[in-house]
């Protein structure tokens, strides 16, 4: 990304897509004059990390399915993300697979009954880890933002669990509240 003031607004990222439509991060690149890509790293059943067991509510190293990608905009690295889900919800489907997801896992769970209620999203700064440093060409002076991103179906159940890292110059996060009365 350039570093001019990139915004983003995460509401298209939790919402299923349409029939034919693409995912939502082609379609942010595209509006911006570019293309959006991502590589899925790794997925499958992984024993939970000790943070994602604790917003699952669950034992540390109890399984969980996790996806963790690699972001790109024209091909370079812009951000990375780990996603979780529930086994009870993700075994046996495609968000243990490697391949890409048309319309995005967002849809894929929605078809399996899962859709966006409620969304909280925590996003800090820090400095990076030598990998997230060397992976998204940073200097030793570039910090980066992190987001934790919860989704939670109507129950109140916890159904997905993002953690991105991103770099902070340029970008802006959008937030748009319908407050409740």
């Amino acid at each position: 990304m350039s570093a001019g003031n990139w915004v983003s607004s995460s509401v298209s990222y939790v919402v299923p897509r349409a029939e034919g439509q693409g995912d939502a991060w082609q379609e942010e690149a595209a509006s911006k004059g570019g293309v959006g890509t991502q590589r899925i790293i790794r997925a499958g059943e992984v024993p939970a990390p000790s943070d994602v067991a604790a917003l699952f509510a669950i034992a540390e190293g109890t399984a969980v399915v996790a996806r963790q990608r690699v972001i790109y905009f024209d091909d370079r690295p812009t951000e990375l993300t780990d996603t979780y889900y529930p086994v009870d919800i993700a075994r046996g489907t495609r968000l243990e697979g490697t391949a890409k997801i048309r319309g995005g896992a967002v849809t894929l769970l929605a078809e399996l009954g899962y859709s966006a209620h409620r969304v909280r999203e925590e996003v800090s700064a820090r400095m990076p880890t030598g990998d997230e440093r060397q992976v998204l060409g940073l200097n030793d002076a570039e910090p980066v933002l992190c987001m934790t991103r919860l989704t939670l179906d109507a129950s109140g159940r916890l159904f997905q669990v993002d953690q991105s890292v991103f770099p902070a110059t340029g970008q802006r996060l959008r937030y748009e509240l319908e407050p409740r009365i």
